[in-house]
This record gives C-alpha cells, sequence and structure tokens, in this order.
C-alpha cells in the first residue's frame, strides 16, 4: 500500500457544509455498544431513587445516583482486577471533593481559593494515568457540586451517599466475577489470534486491508498484554490461568513477525493458514488442552516466508494446547510491572518533576479560579455549572480542548431538548425512575459514540438528579445552557487560545521520537557482537522483541493524537493531516525491519555492519529534520541506498520513501 493510499480522504465541502474538524467530532464512532454495561448504568441510576422514595428521603437517593454516575461513567475496564481500582479509587478522590466543597460552601472567595487549588492539584494528578485521570476529574467535580449545592448536615453525609452510589456500580460489575473469573482476558487473548489471523489472510493481497489488519493486531496484543500483566507483579508464579495466558500471547509474537515476510512477497498464504490460527483462538477462549498437533492439513512451506510461519504456528499450538506451562520459563515480553509502592514513587516523582503536569494544572487551576471568581462577583444561576462544564472540558487527555467545547455545547443543547420534555411532561415523584433507567442505560450506549453523544446522554440525567435536589423543575433549562456557554468561553479563552502550545499539533514530536527509537530497534536487530551465547541470544532476542512492540505502541498512541488532531481547527488539524503519510512510512520501515532479521532466521545472508549503520544514521537524520520541523533538501539517493539486492534491500527503500515524505511535509 502506498503512502497516498493511506491518507484519510477528504472530500472539497460544500460553501455552507460544517467545517471537516467539527463533522469529525460529530460522526458517531463504530466502536459496538456495551450493552452488558448499559444494564448496569440503569439500573444503578434507577434503584437509588427507588429506595429513595420507598423511605422518603428524595433527596439521599438523588445523592446516591449522582455517586453512581460517576462510577458508570468510571466503568470501562474489562477485566474484573481492574475495574475494582478504575471504580473504587476515584471514589475515594471524589468522596474527599465533595467533602472539601461541603466545608466551604457559602464562604465566597475561600471557596474560590480551595476549589483553586484543588483544581491544581487535579490537573497534575491527571497526568499519571488513566485511573488517577478519573480521580483528578471526580476529585474536582464532586469539590465543585459541594461547593455549589447545599448538601445535607452534618458534613460527612454527602461523601457518604455519593461513594455509596459509586460502590454501588462497583458491586454490579462484580457479580459475574466468580461465574466468569479470567473469562475477560481469556477473550482478549482469543481477539489478538483473530486479528492475525485476519491480517494473515490480507497478506500479500494489493490495497490497504493488510496494513489496517495489522494496526489491529497491534491494538489487541497491547490490550491484551495490559489485561494479563495487570496484576502480573504480585501474583507471578502463583496463577497458572494467568502464566498459561501470558504463554499464549508470549507465543503469538514469533507469527506477528512472520507477517511482515509474507506480505512483502506479495502473494496471498494458503488459506489454511489462517484457518489454522482461527483454530488456535476457539482453543483458548475455550480452554482447550491436548497434544498441540494441529490436523488442519497443512500444505508444504514453499518458501522462507511459509517456513517462517508454518514454524511458529505449530510452536503456537504446542503452548496453546498444553495444560501447564512451566511458570519459570515464561518471559514478561513487556516486562513486569514493578510493585505498587514503587509505582506510587515513581509517580509522585513524576508529577512534581514534569513541566507537563505543571503547566495543565495551572491552566485548570487558572480557569476555574476564574469560573468562581466571575460567580462570585456576578449573580449567575446555578453557578457551579460553570465551573464543571470547564473542568470536563479542559481534559486535554480525553481531546481537543476546542473541539470538546464546541462538542459539549452542541451536545448541551441536544440533551437540554431532551431534558425539557422530561421536566415539562413527566410528573415528579416514582415516574422518575423509570425514566432514570432509560435516561441511565443511554449513557454507556451513547458515550461509546463520541464526546458529544455522551454529553447529551448524560446533560438530562444531571437535570433531572438536580430537580430532586432544587425543585425548580422546568426552570432550570434555561440557567443550564447559560452557565455551559459561560464555560466553554472560558475554557477556549483562558484554557485554550492564551496557551499557544495548544495551537500545535504534538504528532511530529512525537513522531520524530518514534523514529528514533526505529533506528535502535534497526541495530538491535542485526547486532553481531553476541558470539554464540545462549543467555546473551536470547535476552538480546527479548530486548528486540520488547523494542519493537514499544514502537508499534508509541505508532499506536501517535495514531490517536492523529485523530484528536484531526478534530482542531486550521492551522492545527491540517498540519497533522500533513504528518500522516509519514506516521505510515515509520510503520512501514519497522515491518521492513522485522521481515528482514526473520529472513535472517530462516537462512538469508545477515547484512554487513556498515550498512546496518547507514540505514540507522539515515534515520535519524530523519528524526532529526521532522523534530527541527526543517524543510529537508530533497533525496537523491547514492546507489547503495537503491540497491535491492540483499536481506535489507526492502528496508532502504521503505527509509528513502520516507525521507522523500519529510522532504514534502516538514
Amino acid at each position: 500500500m502506498s503512502t497516498e493510499q493511506a491518507r484519510p480522504e477528504r472530500s472539497t465541502p460544500h460553501a455552507l457544509a460544517p467545517p471537516s474538524w467539527l463533522l469529525e467530532g460529530l460522526r458517531p464512532s463504530s466502536a459496538p455498544i456495551p450493552w452488558a454495561a448499559v444494564v448496569r448504568a440503569g439500573i444503578a441510576l434507577a434503584a437509588p431513587l427507588a429506595v429513595g422514595f420507598a423511605l422518603d428521603e428524595p433527596e439521599y437517593g438523588a445523592l446516591v445516583s449522582m455517586g453512581a454516575l460517576s462510577g458508570v461513567m468510571a466503568d470501562t475496564a474489562d477485566a474484573y482486577r481492574m475495574r475494582v481500582y478504575n471504580i473504587a479509587v476515584p471514589q475515594l478522590f471524589g468522596a474527599v471533593g465533595v467533602a472539601l466543597g461541603t466545608l466551604v460552601y457559602g464562604h465566597g472567595w475561600l471557596a474560590v481559593a480551595v476549589l483553586t487549588l484543588v483544581a491544581l492539584v487535579s490537573g497534575m494528578i491527571s497526568s499519571i494515568g488513566q485511573v488517577a485521570s478519573v480521580s483528578g476529574l471526580l476529585l474536582l467535580l464532586n469539590a465543585v457540586v459541594g461547593a455549589g449545592l447545599a448538601m445535607p448536615r452534618p458534613w460527612w453525609i454527602a461523601p457518604v451517599l455519593l461513594s455509596a452510589g459509586g460502590l454501588f456500580v462497583l458491586l454490579l460489575s462484580l457479580l459475574g466475577w466468580p461465574v466468569r473469573g479470567r473469562a475477560p482476558e481469556r477473550a482478549a487473548v482469543a481477539a489478538t489470534y483473530r486479528a492475525l489471523a485476519d491480517a494473515l489472510a490480507a497478506a500479500g493481497t494489493p490495497g490497504p486491508a493488510y496494513e489496517e489488519r495489522r494496526q489491529t493486531v497491534t491494538q489487541t496484543l497491547n490490550h491484551a498484554y495490559d489485561l494479563v500483566l495487570a496484576r502480573r507483579a504480585r501474583v507471578h508464579g502463583r496463577s497458572p490461568s494467568l502464566v498459561r495466558m501470558l504463554a499464549q500471547l508470549n507465543v503469538i509474537i514469533p507469527m506477528v513477525e512472520a507477517a511482515p515476510v509474507a506480505h512483502q512477497r506479495g502473494r496471498p498464504l494458503p488459506p489454511e493458514i489462517p484457518a489454522a490460527v482461527r483454530e488456535l483462538a476457539v482453543a483458548v477462549e475455550e480452554e482447550r488442552t491436548g497434544t498441540g498437533e494441529l490436523d488442519l492439513g497443512l500444505p508444504a512451506p514453499s518458501g522462507p516466508s511459509e517456513r517462517a510461519i508454518e514454524s511458529a504456528l505449530r510452536h503456537a499450538a504446542a503452548i496453546v494446547h498444553a495444560p501447564d506451562p512451566d511458570p519459570y520459563n515464561v518471559d514478561d515480553r513487556l516486562g513486569r510491572p514493578a510493585t505498587l509502592r514503587i509505582r506510587a514513587r515513581h509517580a509522585v516523582r513524576d508529577v512534581m518533576l514534569s513541566g507537563d503536569s505543571w503547566r495543565y494544572g495551572l491552566r485548570l487551576a487558572l480557569c476555574i479560579g476564574l469560573a468562581q471568581s466571575l460567580v462570585s462577583l456576578v449573580e449567575v444561576e446555578r453557578s457551579y455549572w460553570v465551573a464543571l462544564t470547564v473542568t470536563f472540558v479542559l481534559k486535554p487527555d480525553f481531546g481537543s480542548v476546542f473541539s470538546r467545547a464546541v462538542l459539549r455545547a452542541v451536545g448541551t443543547a441536544v440533551g437540554l431538548v431532551l431534558a425539557a420534555g422530561v421536566l415539562g411532561e413527566v410528573p415528579r415523584g416514582w415516574w422518575d425512575v423509570p425514566v432514570m433507567l432509560v435516561l441511565g442505560a443511554l449513557i454507556p450506549a451513547f458515550s461509546a459514540k463520541g464526546y458529544a453523544f455522551q454529553t447529551a446522554a448524560i446533560t438530562p440525567v444531571i437535570l433531572l438528579l438536580s430537580d430532586l435536589l432544587n425543585h425548580q423543575g422546568f426552570d432550570l433549562i434555561r440557567p443550564r445552557l447559560m452557565d455551559s456557554l459561560i464555560g466553554c468561553a472560558i475554557a477556549l479563552v483562558a484554557g485554550y487560545l492564551l496557551w499557544p502550545e495548544s495551537w500545535r499539533t504534538r504528532i511530529g514530536d512525537r513522531l520524530a521520537d518514534t523514529v528514533d527509537d526505529a533506528a535502535r530497534y534497526v541495530e538491535r536487530s542485526f547486532r553481531r557482537d553476541l558470539g554464540d551465547d545462549p543467555d546473551a541470544l536470547r535476552a538480546a532476542r527479548v530486548s528486540r522483541i520488547q523494542a519493537r512492540r514499544r514502537i508499534y505502541r508509541d505508532l499506536s498512541s501517535v495514531r490517536s493524537e492523529f485523530q484528536r488532531a484531526l478534530t482542531e481547527p486550521p492551522p492545527a488539524g491540517t498540519r497533522a493531516a500533513a504528518w500522516w503519510p509519514l506516521v505510515v512510512a515509520v510503520e512501514r520501515i519497522v515491518d521492513a525491519t522485522t521481515a528482514a532479521r526473520v529472513r535472517v532466521n530462516h537462512g538469508a545472508e545477515p547484512p554487513r555492519p556498515e550498512e546496518v549503520e547507514r540505514i540507522a544514521a539515515q534515520l535519524r537524520e530523519l528524526a532529526s529534520e521532522v523534530r527541527d520541523d526543517l524543510a529537508a533538501l530533497p533525496v537523491r539517493p547514492r546507489p547503495e541506498d537503491t540497491d535491492e539486492e540483499g536481506v535489507l534491500g526492502p528496508l532502504r527503500q521503505e527509509v528513502v520513501a520516507a525521507r522523500a515524505i519529510a522532504s514534502d511535509q516538514v
């Protein structure tokens, strides 16, 4: 596939059509609807209201449902162990936030100072990771709610009720753990085998199918390793199921490495090969054990690529069907995670010393401080919605600040139409329970489709719960829209326009780092200083695998950054689109390096050290050109650069093509 084919297609818009960056944000995602989460959300939000009405304490029921809403938003993990952390840890921070907000309720400028400080802490801890990001979000959101709404007294009641709602969601999400056990992890490993089978079926065919399916292999492999290794540090050597799944993941890597060789040969593989991989996926999912022999009538291999795949496939079959893999002979290809104490210490150090962490914390604190100062000086109805909107919008790790502000305004308007119908036509009382059952179920369904859709689903839920606390009914509609627009304006001006770094995409810098990693990967792949020491050779192979996995993971992050950048207005969105051919070119360079290494493993002549050094030097030059954003001179390849003979011939072609693309783009 050429890099021109890989560029996302963008048709010329009509003069009166919305801008392309807005349409990108409004286009619904193709992600499947998580039906189990839909059911849990409906029950988690409606049941507390029913209990509240039954006990004649609807306000308490509404607070528990508010806590359940935060739990529903955090309920995104597959593995049960990860759900405990994803839901429970943010609830602790949310309880601290609402307690602080309740204590400063009605204290004017003291509330402004406290919320500004909370915003600084919230922004800084959000840079640690996904769970910390959601924790920081709930810390600030609940502090804003506690400082803006009159909560039940004494001060500890609101934290307890909100936490009870989040823990109710956790309880619902863990109901299947005794029955399903490791099923999510097994499903993720099986999905990796199926993705690889699809990639092998497309290998050697013209068009973009192979590249797209190879990206899917990267995503599924990343996801599976994340699930299996999430708690590996504590249970290493003591969980046979985890050891077995890790062995099944590790053994797929030789087949992943052989796929680029099969694609480069230019003709499809025999259909029996992807069929055999799909059979292994079924064996993984059903936990089948046996002899490990394949009986699918595999044809005799006709070349190095088929020999490499057949060898890897038969070895994978033996491991997949082995009942008890040796726990002490299983490598963690990405490395086992450190203990919780070490990770916590490193996280605190990184947060305190990171410039990005401080910049985001200061941006968020500035915007929250402005929002709270504004509502303290000017009487604004439902004033806490201003700071809530700022918090939701100003989350760079969730997407573009600019597009989130615009999409939140659009989603809020749509949600208000639905909320107006509910508040205007549905009588308050027990009718709120079935209404909340439906509205709550819409949140996970709409969240899977995009931010604007999520906002449209959450808006009527929050308004209905707020009405149960304040009894304002339809009068909530207009203040909600005005406060949201004010919050979006503050986020755009103080959180986006005043920070020039927000105007440019980070794709170029991240891509340059990945090109540097690719240069090191080339050098590691063809080292000749290891001799015949089996331990050194084995360590070098593991190091090479880790390097390749790291590059593909980084490229996956670049692709995600690219998708976010497309929702930015010019020039950021336009600049991001210009980088796309080079992203694809770097992926092809890594594939070509892997294919060359596999051919050497199966008898091809190893490249000369000077060839390896020359290609690595060219990649570092490319990284420097991309990083410095300088226009490179047109590439005029030397004769040795275009020599197609030797195992590195395809790799040289890909490097020359990448540098030619950079000459046009940087």
